[in-house]
């Protein structure tokens, strides 16, 4: 057996995501390649080859991976994987894409959002956004996996000396161009790597609440700000704010939900949140039903007053 990890970076820097995923790897007690594809990649290449359990870091360094456009990516990785028995990627937007691509090509099932390793062909992963827990046994020649980084803990980024071998590109796409991209920039932590989250839901009314009610509590936390579907689709926050099943996973130490009712959907991203503070009006709402501690009352009120308390 071989696992293949496919590294999630930036091309500078591994993006923690790679360090659970390959944790997840090591469950399945084979020796662990990394695939860094990317365009000047070598610092990630570097990072990957010192990351403890890595034997070797497969680098592609090529424009065609620059954007890491799913069209490209996946005849590489695919070509790269028939050398191995597990592929498995981090469960993000990147892989999201590009692994059913993989598996298709490789005329195989993908299993996503694994939670849970059993042995080398049975895995665990939710379903039901979270309501059932399934354990699914594959077949085929090649496992193709996305592991939930939630459920893993980070592998040790230093005390690792793996190779780094040059591997060939494969040719692009022809019809497939990158036309450009929109980054929103924060000086909060990001979310799904933040200790602490606090999360608004359609209750607070406005994207300016979110502002003068919020931002002013996360800012006393250090806190990343999410946001429930609802909110996202209110217009009060951007897309890449949104917790919960079409959103992103978290798993903080803290989360704190404001004027979030609690569907199913939004529970799906943040119920393994180590403890969850839940505020809301209506003492029925379904939060309230995971929280660690509940605060039943206005929000307008409770967040202005628990944010003074938190003093500087």
């Amino acid at each position: 057996m071989k696992s293949l990890v496919i590294a999630e970076h930036d091309h500078k820097a591994l993006r923690p995501a790679t360090l659970n995923a390959i944790t997840a790897a090591t469950k399945l007690g084979a020796p662990i390649s990394v695939l860094v594809a990317g365009f000047q990649a070598d610092g990630a290449a570097q990072a990957a080859a010192a990351i403890t359990g890595v034997a070797e870091v497969l680098h592609v360094d090529d424009a065609a991976y620059e954007h890491f456009l799913a069209e490209n990516m996946a005849p590489l990785i695919a070509a790269v994987a028939k050398d191995f028995t597990h592929v498995i990627a981090p469960s993000v937007s990147n892989s999201k894409n590009f692994m059913p691509r993989v598996a298709a090509l490789l005329d195989v099932a993908q299993i996503s959002d694994v939670i849970a390793v059993e042995s080398a062909d049975t895995f665990v992963r939710p379903i039901y956004a979270g309501n059932a827990i399934a354990t699914v046994q594959s077949a085929d020649a090649i496992k193709v996996l996305t592991v939930r980084g939630t459920a893993f803990n980070p592998a040790p980024a230093t005390g690792g000396s793996a190779t780094i071998t040059k591997t060939a590109a494969q040719p692009a796409h022809a019809s497939v161009s990158f036309v450009g991209q929109e980054l929103s920039q924060s000086v909060r932590p990001e979310l799904t790597a933040a200790k602490v989250v606090v999360s608004g839901g359609r209750a607070l009314g406005s994207a300016e609440n979110f502002k003068t009610i919020l931002e002013p509590l996360a800012d006393k936390l250090n806190a990343a700000i999410g946001a429930s579907r609802a909110a996202v689709d209110a217009g009060y926050v951007p897309n890449d704010y949104q917790v919960g099943q079409t959103g992103k996973v978290v798993a903080p130490s803290l989360y704190i939900a404001v004027g979030i009712s609690g569907a199913i959907q939004h529970l799906a991203g943040m119920k393994d949140s180590k403890v969850i503070v839940a505020i809301n009006k209506d003492p029925d709402a379904p939060i309230f039903q995971v929280a660690d501690y509940g605060l039943v009352g206005d929000l307008f009120q409770i967040v202005p007053e628990l944010t003074k308390a938190i003093g500087d």
